[in-house]
């Protein structure tokens, strides 16, 4: 049985305090994404689950046109609310499922998913109709939460180490290696291509950040002076970007096949 909750508005997902970390790698997120539509004047871009439509916003603001769809009634009759706000020309907004998207084959120039594939409950669907409704040689662009990281993996190890090695009693809510309720997919790099790659040509495989929910790690940035803070992120983003299968988040990029 299919069970969607159609109020969903994200506020249980936000962080409400947000650490040195998180706001860097949201940014990230956000820009790596953006700039893998190759976004400019004319170019026709849908948002899949654009959520409270921050992006296609920002994308609409670059001289694309923008459609943004999305399931939640909630959210969709938030976004057309602020949108009337806006002094420009605001996106368009549909209500509508990933895996249903209701356009015509080849209807955009570029299609992106932020964030939202792991909450689909046929993501592989999605992918295709992503595929399906961007122009041959146009692109579709993928970013997603990496639950095979680096930092997840370290945070498995330590937390093992600590209640079965030495058997101490951790007080225990959800970790960030812990894939949320609202998550149907648990994601790492290889699912992700394997998925991707059956209904695209892939041309980008890229990570964004390192260390992101590490405890240590969090803590530590938080208390180093703003400049050394800043440096030690993008130091880290770099490597990530060679390393993905270790990257906190992982963007993937390609033409729809046909």
């Amino acid at each position: 049985m299919r069970v969607v909750d159609l109020d969903r508005d994200m506020s249980d997902v936000i962080p409400t305090g947000a650490t040195r970390d998180s706001e860097y790698l949201f940014d990230r997120m956000t820009r790596a994404t953006l700039a893998a539509t190759l976004p400019g004047p004319g170019r026709r871009i849908l948002d899949v689950a654009s959520g409270f439509g921050q992006d296609s916003i920002a994308l609409q603001e670059l001289g694309a046109s923008v459609v943004g769809a999305e399931p939640s009634e909630r959210m969709i009759a938030w976004t057309r609310l602020k949108s009337g706000e806006l002094a420009g020309e605001a996106p368009r907004w549909v209500r509508g499922w990933g895996d249903a998207l209701p356009f015509a084959t080849g209807s955009f120039d570029a299609a992106f998913c932020k964030g939202a594939l792991d909450h689909f409950d046929r993501p592989a669907l999605a992918i295709s109709e992503m595929a399906r409704v961007t122009r041959p040689g146009g692109r579709v662009v993928l970013t997603i939460a990496n639950f095979e990281s680096l930092s997840c993996r370290a945070a498995r190890a330590t937390d093992d180490l600590q209640e079965v090695g030495l058997g101490r009693q951790l007080r225990r809510g959800r970790r960030h290696y812990d894939v949320p309720a609202d998550h149907f997919t648990r994601y790492d790099l290889p699912l992700m291509k394997e998925q991707a790659a059956a209904h695209l040509e892939l041309e980008l495989v890229e990570g964004l950040s390192l260390g992101w929910g590490l405890p240590v790690w969090t803590r530590s940035v938080g208390k180093l002076p703003p400049a050394l803070a800043a440096g030690m992120l993008r130091a880290l983003d770099a490597l990530a970007r060679s390393l993905p299968s270790l990257a906190d988040v992982i963007v993937i990029a390609g033409r729809p096949r046909r």
